[in-house]
């Protein structure tokens, strides 16, 4: 099964690792035929280990990888391709988060952001879902793009350890978008359609993220930290401040906690 899929082009393997992380969020969204409301606990500590997930992997998975890169590059500063990157993912997640309609949980419609819409508050919230999974995408498309560059800082183990990551923290993202719309009587077919809808930006993402690489090398580093850059931006504006909304901020940051030992792990154990 590994040679099989170490024999496949680094586009299919992003498509293969993408189509995982979708698949984990449409498991998730199935949630919905079990139950109609999830605990505002259990959400902030779901939420706080996606939080945990995403800083690691932003690390281990993608700035660490991109530093090693530059330095074996030579010419400019180790620090200048990661760190250029890094902001211009996250001024990419700044300007989409500013431009398309969503809303995120536990807020009324009026708190709507983006441009203004007249789109039904379901869409929205599955907007807001969606948001986190572009960068999400992005990131397991270039680490397995960066794989075909032969470099030692990336291998594919590392970025089949970003994939296994990024799905397990995309299931309670799946019930985060699929319970809530069910709690507001929409059918429990049409909530867990929205819930893995969210996820299906993921594979889009990650092809044009593995083909970018591939057409260009030189941007590797800048490729990496500009995904790094994307899903902090994420953990920062959203996740964190989602999690921390109600009085169970504790448990928000122990998920926050355990996501990150969980990714630590995946990435220096696999990787």
């Amino acid at each position: 099964m590994v040679e099989w899929f170490q024999g496949l082009s680094p586009i299919v393997q992003a498509l293969v690792g993408t189509c995982f992380t979708w698949f984990v969020t449409a498991l998730g969204a199935g949630l919905v035929f079990f139950f109609k409301s999830i605990n505002r606990k259990v959400l902030d500590g779901m939420l706080g280990f996606a939080a945990g997930v995403m800083i690691a992997a932003s690390y281990w998975s993608l700035l660490a990888p991109a530093i090693e890169m530059a330095e074996e590059s030579g010419g400019l500063p180790a620090w200048l391709p990661a760190a250029g990157g890094f902001l211009l993912g996250g001024a990419f997640l700044w300007l989409i988060d500013k431009l398309l309609p969503h809303l995120h949980l536990g807020l009324p419609i009026e708190e709507a952001e983006g441009i203004k819409t007249s789109w039904q508050r379901s869409i929205l919230l599955v907007l807001a879902i969606t948001l986190h999974n572009i960068p999400e995408g992005l990131a397991v498309g270039v680490a397995f793009g960066a794989v075909a560059a032969n470099l030692p800082a990336a291998t594919l183990a590392g970025a089949g350890a970003l994939a296994l990551g990024i799905g397990i923290q995309n299931f309670p993202e799946g019930a985060a978008v699929s319970v809530p719309l069910r709690r507001e009587n929409i059918s429990r077919l049409k909530s867990f359609w929205y819930g893995q809808v969210s996820g299906m930006v993921e594979p889009v993402a990650g092809l044009l993220g593995a083909a970018a690489v591939l057409l260009m090398r030189p941007i590797l580093p800048y490729a990496l930290a500009f995904a790094a850059g994307a899903m902090i931006y994420v953990v920062v504006e959203e996740l964190i401040p989602e999690s921390q909304l109600e009085t169970s901020t504790d448990v928000a940051t122990i998920g926050a906690m355990l996501g990150f030992a969980v990714m630590m792990t995946l990435d220096v154990a696999l990787g």
